[in-house]
C-alpha cells in the first residue's frame, strides 16, 4: 500500500493507537478522516491536528452503516483500529464485543465494497486471538484458539476481512498486537497499578498471582512496524504478528512501577489464581520473525519502555503520587 498523499479514514482514530497511527499518517502528508464515537477514547489525542487543512473529525460509531457508507467515497485506505478496547468489560456484557467489532467490521466491509474502496489495515490482537496457545513463541499460522469473547470478535472480524478479500479482491493486512504501552494509554495492567498506587502508596492489589508472563511492546514501535506491514501488503489477505521478544512477569511489572514513582515498602497483595480475570490469558509471546525479516525490529526494551509510560501517566494526572 502507498501511505503517503491518500485520502485514508481511520476509525476508532481518538484512541491510544488509532491516535498514533493517525500522527504518522499526517506526518505522511495524506488526507485524514477521523471516525470516532469517543465513547472511550477522547478528542484531546488528536487536537493538535483539528485545524489543518487536509483533516477531518467525525464524531459517529462504526454501527451507523449510512454514515460508513457516505464517508468512505474517494477514500483509498481504512484503517479500522474502532473496537471495545476493554477485555474485561465483555465478561458481563458479552454482546458488547459482537456488536462493536463483528457487526461494527461487517458494515466497514460492506461500504468499502459499495464504494470500490479496496485497501484496509485491520486492528487486531496477538493473545487474546491465539489463546492458550500450545507453541510459544506463537506464530501467525498458529489456529486461533480464543478464550475471551473479545479475542473471539477479533477471530470473526479477521474470517470476514479474510473472506472479503478472496471473494470481492479487497487487500488487508492484519496486525496482531502484542499487549502495546505508551502515552495516550488508558487501560492495561501498567496504568491499574499507576491508578491505584496513586489512590494508595503503601499497597498495590494485583489481579492474579503475578506470575502472569506476556510480551509488551511500546508504541512508537509499534507504530513503526504497522506501517512497514501496511507498505509492504500488496494483494489479499495477510497477517503479521507485532510485538517483541521479549516478555516479563505482573509482578516484575508492579515492581518497575513502583521503582518509576519513587515508592519504597510498598506492601504488594495477590487476588491469586493463574489469571487476572476469566478470559485473560496467562502466557503470551508472539513469534515475530515474519515482520522482522522486512528489516524491522523492536528499538525499545521493555523495561525503557514501562518507565516511559510511567513518566508520562506522572505528568499526565500530577495530582496525588
Amino acid at each position: 500500500m502507498n501511505l503517503l498523499e491518500q485520502r485514508i479514514l481511520v476509525t476508532g482514530g481518538c484512541g491510544f493507537i488509532g491516535s498514533h497511527i493517525v500522527d504518522e499518517l499526517v506526518r505522511r502528508k495524506n488526507e485524514i478522516i477521523v471516525l470516532d464515537n469517543l465513547s472511550s477514547s477522547t478528542i484531546k489525542n488528536i487536537e493538535h491536528h483539528m485545524s489543518k487543512k487536509d483533516f477531518k473529525f467525525i464524531k459517529g460509531d462504526i454501527r451507523d452503516f449510512n454514515l460508513l457508507k457516505s464517508l468512505l467515497r474517494d477514500v483509498d485506505i481504512v484503517f479500522h483500529y474502532a473496537a471495545n478496547p476493554d477485555v474485561r468489560l465483555s465478561v458481563e456484557k458479552p454482546e458488547i464485543d459482537f456488536k462493536i467489532n463483528v457487526e461494527g467490521t461487517f458494515n466497514v466491509l460492506e461500504a468499502m465494497r459499495l464504494n470500490d474502496v479496496t485497501n484496509m489495515v485491520f486492528a487486531s490482537s496477538g493473545g487474546t486471538l491465539y489463546g492458550e496457545a500450545e507453541v510459544v513463541p506463537t506464530p501467525e499460522n498458529y489456529p486461533p484458539r480464543p478464550i475471551s469473547v473479545y479475542g473471539a470478535s477479533k477471530a470473526a472480524c479477521e474470517a470476514y476481512i479474510s473472506a472479503y478479500c478472496g471473494f470481492y479482491d479487497l487487500n488487508a493486512v492484519s496486525l496482531r498486537y502484542a499487549n502495546i504501552i505508551g502515552p495516550r494509554s488508558t487501560h492495561g495492567v501498567i496504568y491499574d497499578f499507576f491508578m491505584k498506587l496513586k489512590r494508595n502508596p503503601n499497597e498495590l492489589l494485583v489481579l492474579g498471582d503475578g506470575k502472569q508472563k506476556k510480551s509488551y511492546l511500546y508504541i512508537s514501535d509499534c507504530i513503526e512496524a504497522s506501517m512497514l506491514a501496511a507498505e509492504k501488503h500488496r494483494k489479499g489477505f495477510d497477517v503479521f504478528n507485532i510485538g517483541s521478544d521479549d516478555w516479563i512477569t505482573v509482578s516484575e511489572i508492579a515492581k518497575i512501577v513502583i521503582k518509576n514513582l519513587g515508592l519504597e515498602n510498598v506492601k504488594i497483595k495477590y487476588t491469586g489464581g493463574d489469571r487476572g480475570w476469566p478470559g485473560d490469558v496467562p502466557v503470551m509471546l508472539l513469534d515475530i520473525s515474519k515482520i522482522k525479516a522486512l528489516g524491522w525490529k523492536p528499538d525499545v526494551p521493555i523495561e525503557k519502555g514501562i518507565a516511559l509510560y510511567v513518566n508520562w501517566l506522572k505528568n499526565e494526572y500530577k495530582q496525588g503520587i
